[in-house]
């Protein structure tokens, strides 16, 4: 009689257990997704852009708005704001024999992205490019505009019958990444070569004047590809100085 007893509890004990060892389980998975959750938002709170009500709060000490482009660079349907700024240092100032007083300080540049109340930083760089007043030499100094087209960012360098050249950005990881370069080498009206680079796909594109000689000829261009290597994406906030910014090889 004892024996079938025992019997018939084993099954009914391996029950109890065995639904105990659930709730266990589900109380461990509801303490990690309630952990994951919270360290989700808090690492959301750290990643939150910087915000503020008015596009002159975000204008550091030492600068003033030099120009305004807007655009939209998020394609949100909103048009955004991009600023180039320019320091005020009264160290920058020189006297030119031929131009008279030059303001050399470098100027920067932010971009906010327009909210319903107010702006967020999408990117910044304070000193990325020289005074509108360098010395150009024998020739200008190359013309820098800013421009948002298409929900890229674009600067172009114009050198007159030297040429152009054109850095485009797109919004990405909390920064704007350089997506492609453009350029032309001219002289005069005439084109000797163009290069185009993607650094989505890393492939640059060479076309070359074959009749440059040949200054009653009409252009013909020769095309040549090549791969790039690519160990890590520009971005605008870590660009020094764009003069110097080598990006052809």
């Amino acid at each position: 009689m004892k024996i079938d007893l025992l019997r018939n509890l084993f099954p009914l004990l391996f029950l109890l257990l065995q639904g105990c060892t659930n709730t266990a389980e589900k109380n461990t998975n509801t303490n990690k997704q309630e952990t994951t959750a919270t360290e989700v938002q808090i690492s959301e709170t750290i990643i939150a852009p910087e915000h503020k009500q008015h596009q002159a709060d975000f204008v550091p000490q030492g600068y003033n708005i030099f120009e305004e482009i807007n655009g939209d660079l998020n394609k949100d349907g909103i048009a955004d704001k991009i600023l180039i700024i320019k320091g005020t240092s009264k160290d920058e100032f020189f006297k030119d024999e031929y131009r008279g007083e030059l303001d050399r300080n470098r100027r920067g540049i932010l971009i906010l992205f327009k909210k319903k109340e107010g702006y967020d930083l999408a990117a910044k760089n304070y000193d990325c490019f020289s005074s509108e007043n360098e010395d150009g030499g024998v020739y200008y100094a190359p013309e820098l505009s800013v421009t948002a087209e298409k929900g890229k960012l674009c600067i172009h360098y114009a050198h007159g019958r030297y040429g152009y050249w054109t850095y485009t950005f797109r919004f990405k990881n909390s920064d704007f990444e350089l997506i492609g370069y453009d350029s032309s080498n001219n002289n005069g009206p005439e084109v000797n070569s163009e290069t185009s680079i993607n650094f989505l796909t890393k492939k640059k594109l060479i076309r070359r004047n074959t009749q440059e000689d040949d200054k009653d000829g009409e252009a013909v261009f020769e095309e040549t590809w090549e791969d790039i290597k690519l160990d890590k994406p520009y971005k605008l906030s870590e660009i020094k100085d764009f003069d110097e910014l080598e990006v052809t090889e």
